[in-house]
């Protein structure tokens, strides 16, 4: 099959799917990542020829040669979203052609084909309908959606590769918080950055998360939740979190949140809130945020919030800030009612439970 923007795609249904029963004692508590649905979706390129060869087909290990690029020089991109299941009993994803739009973003950067829009959503339609019941039914679960992309030529020069492969893998998941919404503790790390200016900071690939798996490791040892990153230039603003975007809210309603200048990740969830936010009448400030003003502004009473949001979590409130030079409370440690208010309305939107204005939530059954 030739490529093209468009490709019908070759439906092989799994001979040994897990059983009802099995897949039922794994949907009583999923977690989160830990378990799979019975298929994936497989999509090649090759240089000259573009994407061909679209499959549904069932989950397995992936061949491949020990001198696959991406095993040499990291040419690989994936995204992350949700499925869900609407009160109408019907499936909806939340605004799947963002992260399309990414997906292309992320593979200009690494020097990578990008897939075509109409791929992106089709493949994701595909494995929903085949895996439709791997979709926990409870109001708090999801099917996390993994797209991912990668260098599969069998060469070690150094330059951007022939030939790829995209997939599309599938996890039930529950709710990111089993004992609901509790504020988390940030680590300000003094020796680690996230990305500098020219980097691949606004890209999601792999190699982002890899770098930081030190400094989430040092956080940890400091008693947090998660890493907090300053620029990569000062050492003195605030960057993003682990994988999470960053805001603080303002004794005036103001949000106030660092700026997409290419060190950090264009977050689906931060964009949403930005509308949601502007929809209700509070300015959102896109601005740099230095580590003292979050620090004095909570000491003053200025910053009465702070909050990550990202795919995973939604919307977490944040409570304790700690570095070296000490640490401080945001909120009294506790959520704040405009994090938790954006959070609910969020929610109910990406479940059907609110009206979509913004026509972010797409049907797919």
């Amino acid at each position: 099959m030739s490529g093209g923007d468009s490709l019908e795609f070759e439906i092989r249904p799994n001979p040994a799917p897990v059983s009802d029963a099995e897949r039922a004692a794994m949907l009583a508590n999923p977690g989160f990542g830990r378990i799979f649905t019975d298929h994936m979706v497989t999509v090649r390129y090759a240089d000259g020829k573009g994407w061909y060869e679209p499959r549904v087909e069932a989950r397995a290990p992936i061949p491949m040669d020990p001198a696959s690029a991406v095993l040499h020089y990291a040419q690989e991109i994936f995204e992350g979203l949700k499925a869900y299941t609407l009160p109408d009993g019907g499936v909806a994803m939340f605004r799947p052609e963002a992260n399309a739009a990414r997906f292309a973003l992320s593979a200009q950067r690494m020097a990578m084909p990008a897939l075509p829009e109409e791929i992106f959503l089709k493949s994701l339609h595909e494995i929903i309908a085949i895996d439709r019941k791997w979709l926990p039914e409870d109001e708090d679960g999801s099917l996390y959606l993994r797209p991912f992309a990668y260098a599969s030529e069998v060469f070690l020069g150094v330059r951007p590769a022939l030939e790829y492969l995209f997939l599309v893998i599938a996890s039930p998941v529950g709710p990111y918080f089993s004992g609901g919404v509790k504020p988390v503790s940030v680590w300000v790390t003094p020796d680690y950055t996230r990305a500098a200016p020219g980097g691949t900071g606004a890209a999601k690939c792999g190699g982002n998360y890899a770098a930081g798996l030190s400094a989430q490791a040092e956080a940890i040892e400091h008693g947090c939740d998660q890493v907090v990153y300053l620029d990569a230039v000062q050492r003195k603003y605030i960057d993003e979190l682990g994988g999470m975007n960053v805001f603080l809210v303002l004794d005036d309603g103001t949000l106030v949140t660092p700026p997409l200048t290419g060190t950090i990740l264009p977050g689906i969830t931060r964009d949403s809130v930005i509308k949601l936010a502007e929809r209700a009448g509070r300015r959102v400030e896109e601005r740099a945020i230095s580590l003292e003003e979050w620090r004095d502004g909570a000491a003053s009473g200025r910053v009465r919030e702070a909050f990550a949001c990202g795919t995973a979590a939604v919307i977490t409130p944040i409570g304790t800030v700690k570095s070296l030079d000490g640490d401080f409370t945001v909120a009294d440690g506790g959520p704040g009612a405009v994090t938790m208010g954006l959070r609910k309305e969020l929610v109910d939107i990406q479940r059907g439970r609110a009206e979509d204005t913004f026509g972010w939530v797409h049907r797919v059954a």
